[in-house]
């Protein structure tokens, strides 16, 4: 159905009369008279029935004025924002990240973005890294924060790399080595390991294989959790450990303790990726707010 046919109806029916329509639509009145046959022929009824006095709805119009008046007041406003994006312009813009992150590194972004852009309304949402993915592929999420694990997601997003971290070693606090400054991974051969879910943190499991691989031997896993909380949880009841990147070992987890890890060398790279293609000014703001002043590797704080 022709968009401009309903608005023309739409003012027939606001202003009561064709003449006063069709002077507010800048057309003539034959024009006017013209759609609405057009608009009726459609529908196959009549929808105004006219008079001295001017034109009064039918019942098939009165059902046409209220179903469709919100489905194209939605179309006008979907294709504005369409043209927005299309400018490069967007009025809002749709964050996914992981919590861990955010203190430290999301949040001084956002409070910069909303005094530039105040006008940007910003929708957050807390995800594991798989489905931040999955929810960026799909377009409904504009710009993930996550870690670098997977490979693949630089093959098909934009990515840049927002902070480079330590890696660390996650253990309940009565393990054996919960007590020293630092942690040789080849000193964990005995230990079992608690994986990771591979739709909730893909590469995980082979960014793990491989550290250990390094140092000398092949890790025992025993379970494969399914976010954060699940996988500390795991290290107590399975007296489990795990490497984890840096920025974790800020939380206080009764019963897990984190230390860093020394031997073999090993890193975790925050990123940022968006969409591919022209993207918002928000987008390109908030990417550039994110990787400003590029984080180096320090060295975690030891907390227990």
């Amino acid at each position: 159905m022709n968009l401009d046919l309903l608005r023309s109806f739409f003012a027939i029916c606001e202003f009561g009369s064709l003449s006063k329509a069709a002077e507010q639509l800048h057309v003539s009145q034959s024009t006017l008279t013209r759609q609405v046959q057009t608009l009726e022929n459609e529908i196959g009824g009549q929808l105004l029935e006219r008079g001295h006095s001017g034109v009064a709805l039918t019942a098939a119009g009165h059902a046409l004025l209220e179903g469709m008046r919100p489905v194209v007041a939605n179309a006008d406003i979907v294709v504005s924002e369409v043209r927005k994006l299309a400018r490069g312009q967007k009025a809002s813009l749709r964050i996914g990240y992981l919590m861990s992150a955010a203190g430290e590194y999301l949040n001084p972004a956002l409070a910069a973005l909303r005094r530039s852009h105040p006008d940007t309304k910003v929708h957050l949402m807390d995800l594991s890294p798989g489905d931040l993915v999955g929810a960026l592929r799909k377009g409904e999420l504009d710009v993930i924060v996550l870690g670098n694990i997977n490979a693949a997601i630089a093959r098909e997003f934009f990515v840049r790399r927002i902070a480079t971290l330590p890696v660390v070693v996650a253990m309940p606090e009565t393990h054996a080595l919960a007590d020293r400054e630092e942690i040789a991974l080849a000193e964990l051969r005995p230990d079992v390991f608690v994986g990771a879910n591979s739709d909730d943190i893909p590469g995980f499991n082979n960014w793990l294989i491989q550290l250990c691989r390094r140092a000398g031997f092949r890790p025992k896993i025993v379970e494969n959790a399914k976010g954060l909380t699940h996988t500390l949880s795991l290290l107590v009841a399975e007296n489990a450990v795990t490497l984890l990147p840096g920025l974790v070992s800020a939380f206080k987890v009764p019963g897990v303790t984190f230390r860093p890890l020394f031997r073999p060398p090993a890193t975790w790279d925050l990123q940022v990726a968006w969409q591919r293609g022209k993207i918002a000014e928000p987008v390109r703001e908030l990417v550039n707010l994110l990787t400003k002043k590029l984080q180096v590797v320090a060295k975690p704080t030891r907390r227990s």
